[in-house]
């Protein structure tokens, strides 16, 4: 009877609600005004990428000075921002906005790109380096290297909120969330992307930094970032629920909308890689004490 009750027990998948309470969302309220996981785990992100960034350019032959750095994290902010807003607009939900143009300025309904939030800190670093007469590849490479943490911290956000689930399951680990996934066990694909965009890339990309040479070839870094994040989307997203907006393109073509914009990543990445070591040459440090050939 034991051996029954245990197995019995065993299929009894994890509730969100049960795990993390009601309104999971929102952290705590500061008179009234709740502030919410999500508006923290981008703050936290920059904040701890400009820290990791600031031990980056202090070795030697580096792309940037501190006043660089500083300047880079208010425009950094802008295109995340700006940039995540933008390109989900285009990408996932152009139909609805065009009918409701007010609801673009409802950042606290959600909505925010990924790829769009790279288009615009890649934006925001062509500014920097093109007004400060620096390397903009370089740069690249060094800001690249801060990306898994806001990573990491963005898709912990999106568990804790109960949204971005996976596609049902039957897996142990399965997870039944509120509202919209209904009553069905689900991946927890969040935490999938955070353990792949975030704790492995920050791996591989710290070892290439402070274990080779690699910053010394400019794009390789940012290259392998492209290649890390676009492979890990790709996988992830065969587990994580398509946007329902975007049906249509998982019908037509088999693939979501978010494996499709990671496949000039991943393109991208691999041409920056492969060709890094050909742009190498003797680093002038703008930071940092030695030059290195």
């Amino acid at each position: 009877m034991f051996l029954f009750a245990t197995l019995a027990e065993a299929t009894q998948y994890v509730n969100f609600t049960e795990l993390m309470g009601e309104n999971s969302e929102v952290a705590f309220s500061v008179f009234g005004l709740p502030i919410r996981w999500y508006a923290l785990a981008y703050l936290a992100g920059i904040f701890l990428g400009y820290w990791y960034l600031l031990r980056l350019i202090a070795q030697p032959g580096a792309p940037m000075a501190r006043r660089h750095a500083d300047d880079m994290i208010f425009y950094a902010m802008l295109g995340i921002i700006l940039g995540g807003r933008i390109g989900y607009v285009l990408f996932y939900n152009l139909e609805a906005y065009i009918e409701s143009p007010a609801s673009i300025l409802r950042l606290w309904d959600g909505g925010m790109s990924l790829h769009g939030g790279v288009i615009g800190v890649l934006v925001a670093i062509w500014y920097v380096t093109r007004k400060e007469k620096l390397s903009f590849l370089r740069f690249c490479d060094y800001i690249a290297c801060t990306i898994p943490f806001g990573l990491f911290l963005g898709r912990i956000a999106n568990f804790v909120n109960g949204e971005l689930w996976g596609r049902v399951t039957d897996v142990p680990w399965a997870i039944v969330f509120p509202g919209a996934a209904g009553s069905d066990p689900r991946h927890p694909s969040q935490l999938y992307e955070a353990g792949l965009e975030g704790l492995v890339m920050m791996a591989i990309l710290a070892w290439f930094f402070w274990r080779t040479d690699a910053r010394y070839k400019p794009g390789f870094l940012v290259g392998m970032a492209s290649i890390i994040y676009g492979l890990s989307r790709f996988f992830v997203e065969f587990f994580r629920q398509p946007d329902l907006q975007r049906m249509n393109v998982v019908e037509a073509t088999g693939l979501s909308m978010g494996q499709w914009l990671t496949v000039p990543m991943i393109v991208i990445g691999i041409w920056l890689v492969a060709t890094a070591k050909g742009r190498r040459q003797r680093v002038e440090p703008i930071a940092g004490p030695d030059s290195v050939a």
